[in-house]
């Protein structure tokens, strides 16, 4: 990587994944994420304005250039799929200078991300935005996880009085519509680009690479410990833009993970919970090919 851009004269600065913070993000064209798919996300969650582009390049793919010679190969499980990569240690000197020169402009794609705020008692935090998913549940695998599921509307500014239950995020009032208590495993929430990982090994749909929207899919829903009537159908669906989904969180304790298990964000008994898709979308460089329910 370094000398190809050394050779076509690109100043760069390099940063371990660890050490990267916001101040590396002063006057840069693009931001490339060498590991795999686990540090493109970690690199994603700094570029929460979704002004800088992001390129991922597996450094450690699972298909060498041994393998693609050698049929019915057992592969190295512990190795990359960087499913997020664009390019890889095999192919970098090729594609690289093309990224650089503007020629791959039609391999850049704005990916979805989702929003995520969380209304605790006396403080309101706005997470990071996700590229891939959310997992809400509880901390412990074995616990369940309660809490109330609606949908919001914005109310006018200056209601006072609600009939139906009303919340307030950023000040702004909404009206909290068509809940439903929910005694589960937890909730998966994705986008289109996290949709074939977790969320397709759950059970959920398949999505269109480039659709907007979110899928939820609570897990392991045990409906009959709910008073209301309930059809399967509610396990899983779809948050469509301009929808916000609100979660109340029943239980003691609860925790948000982020894109996985490194970053992670603590409930308590009460917290309010906002999802929608209005995350700054990342322009991200990404392949054109087939895309499978296990590629990302």
């Amino acid at each position: 990587l370094l000398s190809v851009l050394r050779k076509h004269e690109v100043s760069f600065t390099c940063v371990n994944r660890v050490e990267l913070d916001r101040q590396h993000l002063a006057n840069i064209d693009l931001m490339v994420a060498v590991g795999g798919d686990g540090t493109v996300l970690s690199a994603a969650h700094l570029l929460d304005h979704g002004t800088i582009p992001l390129l991922g390049v597996n450094s450690d793919p699972n298909v060498s250039l041994e393998d693609r010679k050698v049929t019915k190969k057992v592969v190295d499980e512990r190795r990359s799929h960087g499913a997020l990569c664009m390019c890889t240690a095999l192919n970098l000197e090729e594609l690289l200078p093309q990224i650089i020169h503007g020629e791959k402009q039609d391999h850049l794609s704005k990916r979805t991300r989702i929003r995520c705020k969380v209304k605790s008692t006396f403080s309101e935090t706005r997470l990071v935005p996700a590229l891939n998913d959310l997992l809400i549940a509880n901390p412990s695998p074995a616990a369940v996880s309660r809490f109330r599921l609606g949908w919001l509307s914005k109310l006018p500014a200056d209601t006072q009085q609600h009939t139906g239950t009303m919340t307030r995020f950023a000040g702004i009032p909404y009206d909290v519509s068509h809940s439903l208590n929910v005694w589960s495993s937890g909730m998966w929430v994705s986008t289109s680009t996290g949709s074939s990982a977790a969320m397709a090994a759950a059970g959920g749909q398949p999505m269109p690479l480039e659709s907007t929207d979110l899928q939820y899919l609570i897990r392991e829903h045990m409906m009959e410990n709910s008073n209301e009537k309930l059809d399967s159908d509610v396990n899983n669906g779809f948050i469509e833009s301009k929808q916000k989904m609100h979660l109340r969180w029943n239980s003691q304790r609860g925790r948000i993970f982020i894109d996985g298990s490194h970053l992670t964000h603590n409930l308590e008994l009460g917290d309010e919970i906002m999802i929608d898709n209005e995350a700054p979308p990342l322009p991200m460089f990404l392949n054109r090919g087939p895309r499978s329910r296990s590629s990302i």
